[in-house]
C-alpha cells in the first residue's frame, strides 16, 4: 500500500457515518503506537505533521518513519500538514511528498482567506494533493496556534457555501466549540451541533473536519498531576459528543493533546517508580504502549472506523 489522499476515506466515512482519526506525530514511538493500533483494528489513518513537528523531527525523518509504517502495516495512510499558515509551507510539504495539506487562513478577513486558500488549492490539485481549509477560529494553544477566547469565533454557516465554491477546497475545518490544548471548557462541555447541522444542510455530502477534539483522559492528567504536574481543571470533549459529530458530516477528527498526555503521564509515572533508570527504551516503550491503547479506543469506540481500511 502506498500513501493515499483522504478523498476516498472521506467518501466512505460520510456514507458510513463514522470519522477518520487524524493523529499528530512527532517521533518514532508516536508513529509506531498509532500505526500498530490501526493495524490491529484494520482502520484507515491520517498522520498529521505540524510545522513545529516538521521543524523538530525533520521532514525527511518523518516521511521515512511513515513509509516504514506503511510497509509494516499495509494500511492506507494519508500524510497531512496540520495548520499550514503560508503558501510556501504548504508548497514545501506538497513537493516533499505529503498527500494532503491544511491551509489555515482563519485568522484573515474572509476575502483574504479565500485568496490564500485558493492559491494553495490550485497548486495542490495540480500535484494530485488535497486541501483542507478553515472557517471560524478555535480558542486554545497548540504548537504555533495560539488563539485567545476573545478572538475565537464560531463558523458562520452563511459563509461556507461561498468559501467552498470559490476556493475549491476539498474539506473544511469548522469551529463549533472545541479548542486546542487540554483546557477546552470552563463549565460544562458544549458543542454547537446546530451550526454543524446547518452546514451539513448547505453542503450535503461534503466532508467537515473537527479540530481540538481530544477528550483529555483523566487517567493521564492524574498521572501528570501526582508526579509533579500542574493541570487543575483540564477538561476535554466528551467522547459521546465526538461520536455524534462522526455520525453527522464530520469525516475527520483531530487528536493531538491526548497523545501528549498519554506519553507524558506514562513517562512521569515510570520515573516516579523507577528513579534510577536511564535507558530511554525503558520509559519510551511503556509510553508507546499507552499511545497504542489510547488510539485503539479512539478508533473503535469514538471514531467507529475500525474494520474500514
Amino acid at each position: 500500500m502506498a500513501l493515499v489522499t483522504s478523498t476516498e476515506m472521506f467518501k466512505k466515512a460520510y456514507e458510513g457515518k463514522y470519522a477518520i482519526g487524524a493523529f499528530n506525530v512527532n517521533n518514532m514511538e508516536i508513529v509506531q503506537g498509532i500505526t500498530e493500533a490501526a493495524k490491529e483494528v484494520n482502520a484507515p489513518l491520517i498522520l498529521q505533521v505540524s510545522a513545529g513537528a516538521r521543524k523538530y523531527a525533520n521532514h525527511t525523518y518523518l516521511m521515512k518513519l511513515i513509509e516504514a509504517a506503511i510497509e509494516e502495516t499495509g494500511l492506507p495512510i494519508c500524510v497531512h500538514l496540520d495548520h499550514g499558515d503560508t503558501y510556501e509551507l504548504c508548497k514545501s510539504c506538497i513537493d516533499g511528498g505529503f498527500t494532503s495539506v491544511m491551509i489555515d487562513g482563519s485568522h484573515l478577513p474572509f476575502e483574504e482567506n479565500i485568496k490564500l486558500t485558493k492559491q494553495v488549492v490550485d497548486y495542490a490539485h495540480s500535484k494530485g494533493v488535497v486541501v483542507e481549509g478553515e472557517l471560524g477560529r478555535l480558542a486554545g494553544i497548540e504548537d504555533a496556534v495560539n488563539v485567545s477566547e476573545e478572538d475565537a469565533a464560531f463558523t458562520d454557516p452563511d459563509e461556507v457555501e461561498e468559501f467552498v465554491q470559490r476556493t475549491g477546497v476539498d474539506s473544511l475545518a469548522i469551529a463549533i466549540g472545541t479548542s486546542h490544548g487540554a483546557f477546552k471548557f470552563k463549565g460544562e462541555p458544549k458543542l454547537r451541533f446546530d451550526i454543524l447541522e446547518e452546514i451539513q444542510k448547505r453542503l450535503p455530502g461534503y466532508p467537515i473536519v473537527l479540530h481540538g477534539a481530544s477528550s483529555v483522559i483523566p487517567e493521564y492528567v492524574e498521572m501528570i498531576n501526582k508526579n509533579g504536574g500542574d493541570m487543575p481543571g483540564a477538561k476535554g470533549v466528551p467522547e459521546e459528543m465526538l461520536r455524534k459529530a462522526a455520525s453527522m458530516a464530520v469525516c475527520k477528527i483531530n487528536i493531538d493533546s491526548d497523545l501528549r498526555l498519554a506519553m507524558t503521564g506514562t513517562i512521569r509515572e515510570y520515573f516516579a517508580q523507577n528513579p534510577a533508570h536511564f535507558d530511554p527504551r525503558q520509559y519510551l516503550g511503556p509510553a508507546r504502549t499507552a499511545i497504542k491503547e489510547l488510539v485503539k479506543n479512539k478508533l473503535i469506540n469514538v471514531l467507529g472506523c475500525d474494520g474500514k481500511a
